[in-house]
């Protein structure tokens, strides 16, 4: 692994009203070396999150928005970096010490890579996320110009993007706001041409905050935003089959239904965006579903 004094990797962290957590993941970034530049991007935080950065955290660039513009806001963080690479963390999220070069040095090596998938450990017993077998044990056929398993989604708080890739594909977007919306920028980069990545030897911490939104909500968003992005990008045997398993869960299901009714009033912007996924693309997704 390179160790070069300038850093290759931005780290944009994104908040709202999570200051002991936030302190916390810019404590550990701040141990890493090279100290990667770190954007804090605060949702409109009503506790004293702006203050505690500007006076502990001085290195830190911090925008704050006037309202919460969700997932959005990280392409706002993204627009405020000028290296190569960026790095992701929620406030609750950071990274380990060697992550953010290894992760540096596969891009450096692979120019076709878009996006790499960390591995997740979480709590203060690291125990593995099962999200790091389902990345290992990908179906995808592999790619002899990517350095590991191929991806089709991946954990925002757990990713590094090559900036001009992440530009190409628009980023992660206003329309869905929070809940799966890797889902579609993985989409619009593998429409791209881009490879997306698993690379198990490059880490992320994530210690869940006790501050999160209520179970039912995020299942609710996480439901809603599946059927947008089937809505905006999938073929039409797709976008027919998952709209008609929809409204029949619907019936016996209230957070189906309440996902439904929102998605339906976000269908507009979602068709007005509407660009298919190429066939292979299609074909991977059908296949990790399948799996």
């Amino acid at each position: 692994m390179s160790h070069t004094e300038q850093p290759r990797v931005s780290v944009v962290v994104i908040t709202r009203d999570r200051v002991d957590e936030l302190s916390r993941t810019l404590t550990e970034l701040r141990t890493l070396r090279p100290r990667p530049p770190v954007v804090v991007v605060d949702n409109a935080s009503t506790d004293t999150t702006a203050e505690t950065v500007r006076n502990d955290f001085p290195e830190v660039i911090l925008v704050r928005n006037r309202r919460n513009t969700g997932c959005a806001a990280r392409d706002t963080g993204v627009a405020r970096t000028d290296t190569p690479y960026v790095a992701f963390s929620d406030d609750d999220s950071w990274w380990y010490p060697g992550a953010l070069e290894s992760a540096a040095d596969a891009f450096d090596a692979h120019p076709r890579l878009g996006l790499v998938a960390a591995a997740v450990y979480v709590g203060e017993e690291e125990r593995e996320d099962p999200v790091n077998r389902r990345l290992v044990e990908s179906p995808l056929e592999p790619a002899a110009d990517l350095p590991g398993p191929r991806a089709m989604g991946f954990m925002a708080c757990a990713a590094v993007v090559r900036r001009s890739a992440f530009d190409q594909a628009g980023g992660f977007g206003s329309l869905l706001f929070f809940g799966g919306e890797e889902t579609l920028l993985a989409q619009n980069l593998a429409a791209r041409g881009w490879g997306l990545c698993h690379l198990p030897d490059v880490h992320a911490h994530h210690r869940p905050s006790s501050s999160r939104p209520p179970g039912r909500w995020r299942r609710v968003l996480e439901e809603r935003n599946a059927l947008l992005t089937v809505w905006s990008r999938r073929s039409p045997r797709t976008v027919l089959t998952r709209t008609a398993r929809a409204v029949a869960r619907a019936v016996r299901d209230a957070e189906v239904r309440s996902a439904l009714g929102l998605a339906l009033l976000l269908a507009p912007r979602a068709l007005a965006d509407r660009r298919r996924v190429p066939a292979s693309v299609e074909r991977d997704l059908l296949l990790l579903e399948r799996a």
